[in-house]
């Protein structure tokens, strides 16, 4: 009986490796990759639950080439088909939404320079408080405080900061846009022809019939 080459056996771990490496990258659309959320260090700073909730968004993002299909822009026959549409839209693509959410708030933190750097101010000081308290509890009028009480206590001394580089405006400004931008597409996304494709024909078919 002739030996098995262990040649081939490196090479064919090798391709399996690269398979397995392949399917588990980020979806991807036209070069554009995903941000990685799920690798926030957020287990770290006490808040693993978090960590997660992040990484089933992740999970659940639905392709960009189908969020964006211009073909499935349809307007809603009723009001009571709306409603059900808007509901059944924010269920399959809430992962998107949520992205859509982030990359508004980047925006915003890129066209302010003073909020943003106030943001990357703001989350050094709860990283290396996070640091200290892996540490060494913190104390304060003989008091131990947990993680979430030194985060809070770092919030309540950034809220005058925040005032000034006008943070305020500028949620304001993404919830509204958020808003706006996730009604309008999940008002008029026909999500049947995704999750029930041929029901609008059917449908059409028999009120034609009748």
């Amino acid at each position: 009986m002739a030996s098995k080459d262990p040649l081939i056996g490196d090479v064919e771990l090798s391709m399996m490796d690269e398979t397995q490496t392949h399917y588990n990258q980020p979806y991807s659309s036209k070069g554009f990759e995903l941000p990685q959320l799920s690798q926030l260090p957020l287990g770290q700073m006490g808040y693993p639950q978090a960590q997660q909730w992040v990484q089933q968004r992740q999970a659940n993002i639905r392709p960009w080439s189908l969020f964006l299909n211009t073909n499935n822009i349809r307007a809603p026959p009723s009001f009571s088909r709306l409603t059900k549409r808007i509901m059944r839209n924010i269920e399959y693509f809430q992962s998107n939404y949520l992205f859509v959410f982030l990359g508004l708030v980047i925006y915003c933190l890129i066209t302010s320079p003073l909020l943003l750097l106030t943001v990357v101010l703001s989350l050094g000081i709860c990283f290396k408080v996070s640091q200290r308290h892996a540490k060494q509890e913190l104390i304060l009028l003989g008091h131990k405080l947990t993680l979430a009480q030194v985060y809070g206590l770092v919030a309540a001394c950034s809220l005058p900061l925040f005032y000034l580089v006008g943070a305020g405006a500028a949620l304001f400004w993404v919830l509204g846009v958020s808003w706006f931008l996730i009604t309008i597409h999940a008002a008029f996304y026909n999500i049947d022809s995704v999750l029930c494709p041929g029901e609008d024909e059917l449908e059409a078919l028999t009120v034609h019939e009748v």
